[in-house]
């Protein structure tokens, strides 16, 4: 169902939608290796892409509820540092995905703005009501799947090429948090998903 774009704030970041204002930073910040490399963001990354995805899929996500999109900003100065979905709304259900600057990575930036977004995607009332959210991440991404982690997700195991980037098929590890599961670090985890890689080359 259609909704408005909410706020969401914490201690130390605030998610909100990002808007016009935000189009260089974010052209920016995609073109990071690292971005590219873990996402299914365009590479090269153009200022084009950036007004396609803030004033387009953005914006048609909230309108049409299909998706949730926030900018992850930090609440002393509101710099955009990362950004942050929830897509495929459909059933109770919805895929969490995000990505972060280099310069706030590791420091407990994307662990507050997850917990943020899964308190709103649980909520009953005030927010989407949903029963489980899913999280994907190419097989090697061990600093996103520590955020999983720590937000309590239980691993499910490996997709044999089941993550799709730019047109070609990539193993993927799946992990899943239900609304009654303990939001307390998970250790179900394989010790593979322990171990970061490169970002997987591109295309």
């Amino acid at each position: 169902m259609p909704r408005e774009p909410v706020v969401l704030t914490g201690p130390r970041v605030v998610l909100s939608a990002p808007a016009e204002g935000d189009l260089d930073r974010v052209t920016v910040l995609c073109q990071d290796p690292a971005v590219a490399g873990w996402t299914t963001v365009p590479s090269p990354y153009s200022r084009a892409d950036a007004e396609e995805f803030v004033l387009g899929l953005v914006v048609e996500g909230w309108a049409d509820g299909r998706s949730c999109t926030w900018a992850i900003r930090l609440s002393d100065d509101g710099e955009l540092v990362g950004m942050l979905g929830l897509d495929g709304i459909r059933d109770d259900e919805a895929e969490i995905g995000f990505w972060l600057a280099p310069k706030v990575r590791g420091l407990g930036v994307m662990t507050e703005a997850v917990s943020l977004a899964i308190d709103y995607a649980f909520a009953p009332e005030g927010g989407l009501g949903l029963q489980r959210l899913v999280w994907h991440a190419f097989v090697g991404n061990a600093a996103s799947a520590a955020v999983a982690r720590r937000a309590g997700f239980r691993f499910e195991g490996l997709r044999r090429l089941g993550g799709a980037q730019r047109g070609r098929r990539l193993d993927d590890w799946q992990a899943a948090l239900l609304r009654d599961d303990p939001r307390t670090p998970a250790n179900d985890w394989p010790d593979a998903t322990f171990v970061q890689h490169d970002p997987v080359a591109l295309p």
